[in-house]
C-alpha cells in the first residue's frame, strides 16, 4: 500500500505538506487494517510502514522531494495471493469459511480505499472546505494519491465478482464503508495521531506492535477524553 505520486498537481504542493499527506493516507491504511480489522472480528495480520527520510541537502521542487521522502505500508493485506476466482479458491469451503473469505476479500478492499479517503479528508479539512462522498466519490481519489489503490482493489474486484455491473455496485458499497470509517471521530483521532508518529520518528521502519501499541493506547485515551 503505497501512496501514488499524482504528476499533474505536484508542482503546487509544498513539499512538506506532500510528506505530511503521505503521513496521513498510510496512516489511514495502518489504522484501518489494525482497527478496522479487529471492529470485524478479523485475525490480525502483519505489516509494517517504512519510510523513506529525506536527505540532508532538500531537493528545491515538490516532484522532486516526493521521491526523496516517502512512506508506505508493507503487508496488511488478509489475502497474501488473489486467485484467479473466488469460487475456485473456496471450492472445497464450507459455508462458514466462504463467508469469510468473503470478508476478508472486502476488508483488504475497504483498507485501500481508506489510504486516499484520510488524505481527501485532510486536505479538505486544511483548505476549510466541504467534503462528501459525492464531492469525493471513488474516481476522484485518484487525486489522493490513490491510483495503485484502486488498481489493486479492481484487481481484487475481477476474481470477486464476474459482472461488471455487480462489481461497480460492490465497490460503490465498500466506498462508502472506507468513508464511514475515516469520517468516525475516534478513527480520525487514530490516523492523525499515527501520521504524526510517522512524521517525528527517526526510523526508517515502524514495526506492526508499535503500531499497534499506539493506535490502542489512543483508544484508551479517547475512552477517558470522552467518558
Amino acid at each position: 500500500m503505497k501512496r501514488s505520486e499524482v504528476s499533474h498537481a505536484i508542482e503546487h504542493v509544498n513539499y512538506k505538506e506532500l510528506i505530511r499527506q503521505t503521513a496521513i493516507h498510510e496512516a489511514g491504511h495502518a489504522v484501518a487494517i489494525h482497527l478496522g480489522n479487529r471492529q470485524k472480528s478479523l485475525p490480525p495480520v502483519f505489516f509494517q510502514i517504512v519510510i523513506k527520510k529525506p536527505t540532508a541537502d532538500f531537493p528545491r521542487h515538490a516532484s522532486e522531494s516526493y521521491a526523496h521522502c516517502t512512506a508506505k505500508v508493507e503487508g496488511g493485506r488478509l489475502i497474501h495471493m488473489l486467485p484467479s476466482s473466488i469460487e475456485e479458491a473456496t471450492n472445497d469451503f464450507s459455508i462458514e469459511q466462504k463467508q469469510a473469505y468473503q470478508q476478508a476479500f472486502e476488508a483488504d478492499i475497504v483498507n485501500l480505499l481508506i489510504g486516499p479517503l484520510a488524505e481527501a479528508r485532510y486536505i479538505a479539512s486544511r483548505d476549510d472546505e466541504v467534503i462528501n462522498a459525492y464531492l469525493v466519490n471513488l474516481n476522484a481519489l485518484r487525486y489522493y494519491g490513490g491510483t495503485s489503490d484502486l488498481e489493486l482493489a479492481g484487481e481484487y474486484l475481477e476474481c470477486f465478482i464476474a459482472d461488471q455491473a455487480l462489481r461497480e455496485k460492490k465497490i460503490g458499497e465498500l466506498f462508502m464503508k472506507a468513508f464511514a470509517f475515516v469520517h468516525h471521530a475516534q478513527n480520525w483521532r487514530a490516523i492523525m495521531a499515527l501520521a504524526d508518529y510517522i512524521l517525528a520518528s527517526p526510523k526508517s521502519i515502524i514495526d506492526c506492535e508499535e503500531v499497534m501499541a499506539l493506535l490502542d493506547n489512543c483508544l484508551i485515551q479517547n475512552r477517558y477524553a470522552y467518558a
